[in-house]
């Protein structure tokens, strides 16, 4: 299926390696130009070669961290013009409540609530001029069910979740779409060290706390990068015009909510 994208420019964080980087494969398979925006630049420049050998479209890195205003103004700056932002951080450390200090959680809000409304502030006029624009924010599934070792995550990534709600409603008459992918358990680096956390505070070995997640979820597995990465490619697509200020779940079936 074409999906219209062939041509366009996407900026998008966090693509060195897992979800960011399953984000870029996807859009650079469509034919997307690509800003590839990470802090390390070692995994960056090696990402970035992949995508340039396996599609031959331009691939701009910018090592960078998105979680400051120099960083985001060098990312942004990067592309002629952007059609499509793809926004995401890596989640804040876990840990009980209790222990977290007033700076965990300014660190928290800055990087996975503040710079994400920051990056969209800076590219929206210029979509609505041109009459196209696709945003899509990496969350995760603790918006919408909250994780107890995840506190710092729950609180900013909701709140991001709640000014998208609002903001995505007013930009949609222009052909402007925001939206938010709540990745579940994906086989990436933070699940990972996640488990491993887990396992040390249940005294059990890695593999067998993993194959107790994989257990709870009924597609009885952990996700994919490149189902993450096919599904942001169609909600940034021409024919996902009417999709907009919605929260994609995407975790196996774990979430056992109707809403």
């Amino acid at each position: 299926m074409d999906l219209g994208l062939n041509g366009k420019w996407a900026v998008v964080c966090g693509a060195s390696k897992g979800l960011g980087y399953a984000c870029a494969h996807a859009l650079a398979q469509e034919g997307v130009n690509i800003v590839m925006a990470a802090r390390s630049t070692d995994a960056l420049e090696k990402s970035a070669e992949r995508l340039r050998q396996e599609f031959g479209k331009e691939v701009i890195t910018v090592s960078a961290d998105v979680a400051t205003a120099e960083g985001r103004a060098r990312i942004l700056a990067a592309a002629p013009h952007i059609d499509i932002l793809i926004t995401n951080a890596g989640g804040p450390p876990p840990g009980d409540f209790r222990s977290l200090q007033k700076s965990d959680w300014l660190s928290a809000i800055e990087a996975n609530m503040l710079a994400p409304i920051e990056l969209i502030k800076a590219v929206i006029d210029p979509m609505i001029a041109r009459k196209f624009g696709r945003i899509i924010n990496i969350t995760s599934a603790a918006v919408k069910s909250p994780v107890d070792m995840l506190c710092l995550s729950n609180g900013a990534r909701a709140g991001l979740t709640g000014f998208v709600a609002g903001v995505s409603r007013q930009v949609a008459e222009h052909n402007v779409t925001i939206n938010n992918l709540l990745p579940g358990k994906f086989n990436t680096d933070r699940l990972l060290s996640n488990n491993q956390k887990r396992a040390e505070t249940a005294g059990v070995t890695l593999e067998q706390e993993a194959a107790r997640q994989a257990g709870l979820i009924p597609a009885r597995r952990f996700g994919t990068p490149p189902e993450f990465g096919h599904a942001c490619a169609f909600l940034c697509s021409a024919y996902s015009g009417y999709i907009t200020g919605q929260n994609l779940l995407i975790d196996g079936g774990a979430y056992q909510g109707l809403l």
